[in-house]
């Protein structure tokens, strides 16, 4: 009898409490759901016992990666249906450990072990980062890590981000998405340097410098002499090879360096785009006391950052399993309101914040659209495991930009003189 399907969404309505809003489509043919949602399709058993060993984000992640389970249909849709069961639960739901002293609860899962077939759990993907939480945002530990996210080719990263070769959210023009994503990252470059008051003569720190486009487009449109840091080989090489092409190398320096063991300050101005995200809560502050210290009195600060939504209990905020496991190992989200005070806790004086939430939507989507169209390329170069990470992990950060469970802030701080003069013209938003 054909009949995995609508076991397996027993379980798993089981598992959340509530009906299953996707159709699922085993391997054995047999179907369960609403008829007209999106398909999630369960290729084979193994798939199975990723989630049976692995209940929730992770073991789904797992079977995702391994090419166990596909979708039919639109993604965005089944991630979009899928939201409020993986990533939007109510803080106080009630955990497994609760739902294992279910009688009904116990028994899906006697099903769901016999549907599953041998009881061993299947090895985790390879491209799963296993290690330890301990001993975190080290020196080591976070090359570690930054390898892990950055040194997947960049051959690889020109196919989704396009030939910017900018990895944080574009900045689109009113109304969305008119233009180019190329258009869009200059926009955003531009608007960094406008805050940041470049010009020539002056002096910028670039850290997480990635492939070299903030530093190139400093150095080339506002006639700043650029120190850009990584920790990634193979970004610096490929930043250095732009320099060079540009013929820049006179202004700009690519640098494998941590921003704690920069030394050759003060500059004028400190660009942080979509770095900040890798150094950890335990660290924060000791790297907003760094940049302080590396710039001059008067010198501004742009952090560019994703937020998380804060919480009712902040002590029971984890890291996103699925995100931490194959994306941003170590990586850490803060709320707005904490990552402000920590800047302020070291001396800063915050000027501005400007949301730009739905522009990195925008720019994911956009991203998606790249990957897709190049996928066969994809594979070839990272295999089809990595590829289908970055399809999930972007689409589902799409979704979650959308959706307000995450957000992307620019802060722009100064290091106050003892004169206490900012720096700022009085209507300082002039950069729009």
């Amino acid at each position: 009898m054909a009949d995995a399907a609508p076991r397996l969404a027993g379980f798993l309505e089981q598992l959340t409490g509530t009906s299953l809003p996707v159709r699922v489509r085993a391997w054995d043919g047999s179907q369960a759901g609403p008829p007209d949602a999106p398909t999630l399709v369960v290729r084979n058993r193994r798939a199975v016992r990723h989630l049976l060993w692995k209940p929730g984000e992770l073991g789904l992640a797992r079977a995702w990666v391994a090419g166990d389970l596909t979708v039919e249909g639109d993604l965005y849709a089944l991630l979009d249906r899928l939201a409020g069961l993986l990533w939007e639960r109510d803080e106080e739901a009630r955990p497994l450990t609760q739902a294992l002293r279910d009688p009904a609860f116990r028994s899906a899962v006697r099903g769901l072990v016999a549907l599953a077939g041998l009881p061993l759990p299947p090895a985790p993907p390879p491209e799963e980062a296993r290690r330890p939480r301990r001993g975190l945002h080290t020196r080591h530990s976070d090359r570690r890590a930054i390898s892990h996210h950055y040194d997947v080719g960049n051959d690889f990263y020109e196919i989704v981000l396009g030939p910017s070769m900018v990895y944080s959210c574009a900045y689109w023009p009113a109304p969305p998405p008119r233009g180019t994503l190329e258009q869009a990252q200059q926009d955003k470059l531009d608007l960094v340097a406008r805050k940041l008051a470049l010009e020539p003569g002056r002096r910028l720190l670039d850290v997480g410098c990635g492939w070299g486009s903030m530093a190139i487009h400093a150095a080339r449109a506002h006639g700043v002499s650029v120190v850009g840091i990584t920790l990634s080989q193979e970004q610096a090489a490929y930043a250095r090879k732009r320099v060079a092409d540009e013929g820049l190398t006179d202004r700009v320096e690519i640098r494998v360096q941590d921003y704690r063991d920069v030394t050759d300050g003060p500059f004028d101005a400190i660009s942080s785009i979509g770095m900040a995200e890798h150094v950890g809560s335990d660290r924060y502050l000791e790297y907003a006391s760094v940049l302080h210290r590396l710039l001059k009195p008067g010198g501004r600060l742009l952090n560019h950052q994703i937020a998380r939504r804060p919480q009712r209990n902040e002590t029971s905020y984890r890291v996103d399993d699925f995100i931490d496991a194959y994306v941003f190992p170590d990586g850490e989200l803060a709320p707005l309101g904490t990552t402000v005070s920590l800047l302020e806790r070291s001396g800063f004086e915050v000027r501005d914040v400007e949301s730009i939430r739905e522009h990195y939507a925008l720019t994911l989507r956009r991203w998606v659209e790249n990957l897709e169209a190049g996928w066969a390329r994809a594979v070839a170069l990272t295999g089809p495991g990595r590829a289908r990470v970055w399809q999930l992990y972007m689409a589902a950060s799409a979704l979650g930009f959308e959706r307000n469970r995450i957000g992307v802030n620019q802060v722009l701080a100064v290091r106050p003189p003892e004169s206490g003069g900012s720096g700022l013209p009085l209507r300082a938003r002039t950069w729009n």
